[in-house]
């Protein structure tokens, strides 16, 4: 355990060398980081809301939205399949979170019911022939379909996740870093943006669905009678642009905006005016080039988040897989749609159900009293080491907590960990039973000696004997900062990501830095007694 391994040395310096590396971004002013050579880090720490202000926003998934659509979703495709068969119903409808019809001919009821069973909803996970609707025969020659509750439980889970996921996109694409993006309970997502000191602007991205479809405009519908209520069949009324307040659109869209691969602000060429320009894959343009192509001659209609952006008259058949939108726009809000094109649509809308707004004054005032409490700590560390096991002993405690600070600063800038406030809380706390190790090993040490054993017998048996403790106490501790990772959200995070790295890299210099300097000094003092004896 004593001897100067190679091993040993190269560990510790490539150990110390790393600390230096990815530590000395965080003390250099922005213009040097830039120019420092590529192989060099550049990194820093990045500081949570609570150090560098920001905003806070709590977010719930709206998942009796997402009933609704599925619903009418499937009174469109009820429609659809019956007309298909030529059989004939009346009254359809969503009744008490279930779509209802009644078949004109009662001869027809099995027909119809074996046709909507086969062809209504989506095949269900783990059931053989199953799927996620019901159908069910009731008095009067009426079907009812109803979810199956378990999948659209599931499919709310995946909504959840799926706006997690796009949320997270969207907040990339403002320029955001480190943003902290976690779920909450069964429906809700917490947001908290460092550095974004308008929650607005926030909610404005992040609130917006924006789910881009694109219908051909019914021509033959008369606006009025619309308005009053009587809209025809398979036909729509949303909205509308500058030019005309509401349209009457084919329920059924063309194309989506989820066969969208890119969107970029632009102008126009011959207006000058702010545009949104996009491009659809390869299913998209196809089958919008079909959809064109079928419906020269007539208006189709862009629809963002139900309201018509613009209805342009389809002069030619659009085979190229790419548009683009006009309307009225700044040049802010075609840059802001095209981020929430890019970024892709929400599955359902969002409700904030809070927003705060963190200054960076109080975040400074954090970071001063974490600084103060930090030194303070390391101080008074250092004083009971060396009171307690004199200059030498205590002096290479010290080292190895230096060490152990590098570390820990150099790991959390490389894998751009957020520093919080319960973080530094963590730093502090790791820096405190960092030299529990030590204090193992020294007075196992002073046992041996005072048992009459060598020095280096005793020495070597102190790092020995009080290993297994060592990693015991250290391996519960990081147990437990696993735990709260997994399962904690927000600060709790940051604490137990900075507990976890650093109670790693307190045994790695408690116990490695430690030894080879004693061993350092035993080969070159070679002395007779113990100084801490």
């Amino acid at each position: 355990m004593m001897t100067l391994s190679r091993w040993k040395l190269i560990l510790v310096a490539m150990a110390v060398v790393f600390g230096l590396l990815f530590a000395l971004p965080n003390v250099l002013p922005q213009t040097v980081r830039d120019n420092l050579p590529g192989f060099m880090p550049r990194e820093t720490l990045n500081l949570g809301l609570d150090l560098q202000g920001g905003s806070y926003l709590l977010l719930e998934v709206d998942t009796d939205a997402l009933r609704t659509e599925r619903l009418t979703n499937m009174v469109e495709d009820i429609r659809s399949q019956l007309g298909e068969k030529r059989i004939a119903f009346s009254g359809l409808g969503v009744v008490g979170g279930s779509v209802v019809l009644r078949i004109t001919d009662p001869a027809e009821v099995p027909a119809a019911a074996r046709q909507l069973r086969e062809n209504i909803g989506a095949a269900l996970a783990g059931v053989a022939g199953g799927r996620d609707v019901t159908v069910s025969t009731e008095d009067d020659q009426r079907l009812r379909l109803s979810f199956v509750p378990e999948a659209f439980a599931a499919e709310a889970a995946r909504a959840v996740e799926q706006s997690q996921e796009i949320i997270r996109r969207r907040i990339d694409e403002l320029g955001t870093r480190e943003p902290s993006i976690t779920r909450q309970g069964i429906n809700r997502i917490v947001v908290a943006a460092p550095g974004e000191s308008d929650p607005e602007k926030l909610k404005s991205i992040l609130g917006q669905t924006a789910k881009l479809t694109f219908h051909l405009v019914d021509e033959t519908a008369d606006i009025n009678q619309a308005m009053a209520g009587r809209i025809p069949p398979g036909s729509i009324l949303v909205p509308g642009d500058d030019i005309q307040p509401y349209y009457v659109v084919k329920r059924r869209a063309l194309v989506t905006g989820e066969m969208l691969t890119d969107a970029q602000a632009g102008f126009d060429q011959r207006g000058g005016l702010p545009i949104v320009n996009f491009r659809f894959n390869g299913t998209g343009g196809r089958r919008f080039g079909d959809a064109t192509r079928a419906n020269v001659g007539r208006r189709f209609a862009i629809v963002l988040d139900n309201k018509v952006v613009s209805a342009p008259n389809i002069n030619e058949p659009i085979t190229g897989g790419s548009g683009q939108i006009s309307g009225n726009f700044t040049t802010e809000s075609a840059n802001n749609l095209a981020i929430l094109l890019r970024a892709g649509a929400l599955p359902t809308r969002l409700n904030v159900e809070e927003q705060r707004t963190v200054g960076a004054e109080l975040g400074a005032d954090a970071i001063a009293a974490g600084k103060t409490s930090t030194i303070v700590g390391f101080v008074a560390i250092m004083v009971f080491m060396l009171m307690a096991y004199g200059g030498l002993f205590g002096g290479i405690a010290i080292i190895a907590l230096l060490v152990n600070s590098l570390l820990l600063i150099g790991a959390m800038s490389a894998t751009q960990a957020t520093l919080t406030l319960p973080g530094i809380a963590g730093l502090i706390l790791t820096l405190a039973v960092a030299v529990d190790a030590n204090v193992l090993i020294y007075e196992r040490i002073r046992d041996e000696v005072r048992a009459g054993r060598s020095l280096v017998m005793s020495m070597d048996a102190g790092f020995s004997r009080a290993m297994s403790t060592i990693i015991d106490a250290n391996l519960t501790t990081l147990l437990a900062a696993l735990m709260m990772f997994q399962f904690g959200a927000g600060p709790v995070k940051g604490f137990a990501w900075t507990l976890s790295i650093g109670v790693l890299t307190s045994v790695f210099t408690a116990v490695l830095i430690t030894q080879v300097l004693l061993a350092w000094w035993f080969k070159t003092a070679k002395p007779k007694s113990l100084p801490i004896a």
